[in-house]
């Protein structure tokens, strides 16, 4: 009977066993996943979707057909043909073989591409070569190849809300998908069923790789701008995109929602809930930071989450926070709950007035232990209470006062001190060239970490009267000192456009980073120029120039490109001579543009100036102390110049490597040293500073007496080199040239316009 028992469970084991081998080897594999989704995914965990068009434009030819190469897929496996990932033995170059399922042994080679490791982890046999390779093991997979050939995270995983594909926003650029996270390609992915859903994807340099899942079905957008309204739809702005939606009874008209920021829920796609914000605040901006941004009369107004910044005049626009311009009130700010929601704005800036940032004496920081003043004529003092109360206390005339970091009128918001005359604010504790500098306007003190920021705040051609003396001495030319004064406007224009100091309420600061300001007196000349060119600045196809200058050339001035690659974007930026014939010369091979600076008399507006030539020595010992990598130094090359002949890569060798400096900027550094001499042309000396004056050099490999090795070097000019010459500009007015000419001649096709008389009109 035991024995019969045995016998039994023996059977019913094996039957059990029987049956789940029969489960397993039936059971149908894992859904696959076409080989152009699979090979897209592949490409980009090495390179970004612009790499692969242009590797496949650049290269001698694509794999495939010429009929086939229209289709979206086929950069992505020429790439990988390329790069070995695939074989057109194993996967033909064809639209059918794009179509079918990814095979084992596909991926396969491509996991061995990516490391060896992988690809046993594939399971590729010989009986399952040429079967298709589940998917969610692909994507497995994938991960793990991307912690190999991804290992500076190029790859991202993104949660979002998809709004928009060409299915349903009207001109949506093809393969596009619009969402809360940004605009993304998504080449070969179905993502229709998925609209105004919350989706997680994978993305690498804005093209989707990859949906992973559908997050939520119920989602809602936060401050969204209503535009446009008529009976029961509404137009409403989702990023950067207008989307029609459609209101159920008891949810108002689109004439009562037009023109008025708010939240939209909606549920399986349906809108479920309308939430208008109709609270608004003006005022002006005294700073913006990413938590919160101060206006005058309100003091700081904490961001909501998703705070967005709307341009509601000459088009709709997307905007960022950081192009909310401090010192201006070109906006009014939705709000809810307390914090801000939306900037609206709502009219073009025109740059009347600037928010300058006061350097310490020697230019080193914008911090301050503290700020000691003398008010001429008196003033009011404003700051605000615990309770947001604005608080004004009178100065009498001739007031003196010193404010601390723990002076209690700075907890909670800045000091303001607005004169009753002009050019009435001393500030005791800076010192500049001039000695105890005086300032127009008002002045704000803020209390940071660091200590106290002092922010003059000032009409445009009120600081340009500071600017231009500071810049170019006031005995030069009429026609210099205008040139001077429309270059100064047009710079200054642009840098109140780039509100970098934004967080501390300022377009700019005083000192040679931007332009230097109340350095030295004013003077009659300069403010006569600045007067005679009232609102006049360049401008390129309607934007303002970037107008820089500089202060000596060699005789040639370089193009844009000096500030890398953006210089295209320049062309109003040209290399030429400074000569009346205004032609250009190919100065980039060494042993020409050697020949060239080396010759102190080749003529130029500015070849009367000390700077025109110069030369220097600089040790090998000195190098080898501040280029790291290389040891001694033993040699040094130019290896690349551009246009004008400007040094725009040196090679560096040593005892232990080499290294390359690149752009003129870090070759200035570089070479630069206080305890160098500066042998100008006229016979005089400059000392040494931490940059060269320029990088229009010519390098000679020398010895010293002692053995040592020294580089002579040949200069020529100060400064970067690209726009005006500022004693170039003397030059050119001294021979009797107006500043229209001297600027037509240093930024040849940007037009003078008076863009604050129109904006004034």
């Amino acid at each position: 009977m035991k024995n019969r028992m045995i016998v039994w469970m023996a059977g019913v084991i094996a039957v059990v066993v029987s049956l789940m081998v029969v489960i397993v080897v039936l059971e149908p594999e894992g859904e696959g996943i076409t080989r152009a989704q699979a090979f897209k995914a592949a490409a980009l965990l090495t390179a970004s979707k612009e790499q692969c068009q242009s590797r496949e434009e650049e290269s001698e030819g694509s794999h495939f057909s010429l009929k086939e190469q229209g289709n979206w897929f086929v950069k992505y496996m020429d790439y990988l043909y390329d790069e070995g990932y695939l074989t057109e033995e194993q996967t033909p170059p064809t639209l059918a073989a794009a179509q079918g399922q990814l095979t084992y042994g596909e991926a396969a080679q491509i996991a061995g591409k990516a490391d060896r490791k992988l690809r046993s982890r594939v399971g590729a046999t010989r009986n399952n070569q040429d079967k298709p390779y589940p998917q969610e093991q692909w994507w497995q997979l994938y991960m793990e190849m991307a912690k190999i050939l991804d290992p500076d995270g190029q790859i991202q995983d993104i949660t979002a809300v998809l709004y928009g594909t060409p299915s349903n926003l009207e001109g949506a650029a093809s393969w596009t998908a619009y969402t809360t996270q940004g605009d993304f390609g998504f080449e070969g992915l179905a993502l229709d069923a998925c609209l105004d859903c919350q989706i997680r994807f994978l993305a690498r340099d804005g093209e989707m790789i990859a949906m992973l899942e559908l997050v939520s079905r119920n989602v809602v957008y936060e401050n969204v701008w209503i535009a446009q309204g008529e009976g029961n739809r509404f137009q409403a702005y989702l990023g950067s995109r207008s989307r029609e939606f459609v209101l159920d009874d008891g949810q108002g008209t689109g004439e009562e929602l037009k023109n008025n920021l708010a939240d939209l829920r909606l549920e399986d796609g349906k809108l479920s809930k309308i939430t208008l914000k109709k609270e608004r605040i003006h005022g002006k901006v005294l700073a913006v930071t990413d938590t919160y941004i101060e206006l005058e009369g309100y003091g700081r107004l904490e961001l909501a989450p998703n705070f967005q910044v709307y341009r509601l005049y000459g088009g709709f626009a997307l905007l960022e926070p950081s192009d909310i311009l401090v010192g201006y009130d070109l906006q009014e700010f939705a709000a809810a709950d307390g914090k801000l929601c939306a900037a609206l704005v709502e009219r073009e800036f025109d740059a009347s007035t600037i928010r300058v940032l006061l350097m310490d004496t020697g230019f080193k920081s914008c911090f301050h232990p503290q700020a000691d003043l003398k008010i001429r004529g008196g003033a009011v003092l404003e700051y605000e209470d615990a309770d947001g109360n604005l608080k004004q206390e009178e100065l009498g005339a001739d007031s003196s006062l010193t404010i601390t970091p723990e002076d209690e009128r700075l907890t909670y918001s800045g000091l303001m001190i607005r004169p009753a005359e002009k050019e009435a604010i001393s500030i005791l504790s800076i010192e500049r060239a001039q000695g105890t500098p005086v300032y127009d306007g008002s002045l704000e003190i803020r209390r940071e970490e660091e200590g106290l920021v002092l922010v003059n705040d000032l009409y445009l051609e009120d600081y340009l009267t500071k600017v231009v003396p500071s810049e170019m001495p006031p005995s030069y030319e009429m026609e210099a000192l205008k040139a001077q004064a429309v270059c100064a406007r047009t710079y200054a224009y642009r840098q109140i456009q780039g509100n970098a100091y934004s967080q501390y309420g300022a377009h700019v600061d005083d000192s040679t980073n931007y332009q230097v300001y109340n350095n030295t007196d004013t003077n009659s000349r300069t403010d006569e120029a600045v007067a005679e060119t009232y609102g006049q600045m360049l401008f390129w196809e309607g934007n303002a120039i970037e107008a820089f200058y500089f202060s000596t050339s060699c005789g040639h001035t370089t193009d844009g490109s000096v500030w890398g690659s953006a210089g295209a974007a320049l062309p109003y930026l040209q290399a030429v001579e400074l000569r009346e014939r205004r032609g250009t010369l190919d100065l980039t091979d060494n042993e020409v543009f050697d020949e060239y600076i080396r010759n102190k008399n080749i003529p130029s507006y500015d070849s009367s100036f000390p700077m025109y030539r110069w030369t220097t020595q600089i040790s090998a010992d000195l190098l080898s102390s501040k280029v790291e990598g290389v040891g001694q130094v033993q040699n040094m090359t130019v290896t690349q110049r551009g246009p004008g002949g400007i040094a725009q890569e040196i090679q560096i060798q040593g005892s232990q490597g080499t290294s390359q400096i690149r752009t003129q900027s870090q070759i200035r550094s570089v070479l630069g040293d206080a305890s160098l001499v500066i042998h100008r042309g006229d016979g005089t000396d400059l000392e040494g500073s931490a940059t060269l004056p320029s990088a229009f050099i010519s390098i000679h490999t020398q010895k010293a007496e002692d053995g040592s090795i020294v580089f002579q070097i040949y200069g020529g000019g100060f400064g970067h080199g690209a726009g005006m010459s500022q004693n170039g500009a003397q030059g050119m007015a001294k021979e009797g040239k107006d500043y229209q000419e001297i600027l037509d001649f240093f930024y040849r096709g940007a037009d003078l316009m008076d863009r604050l008389s129109e904006a004034d009109s």
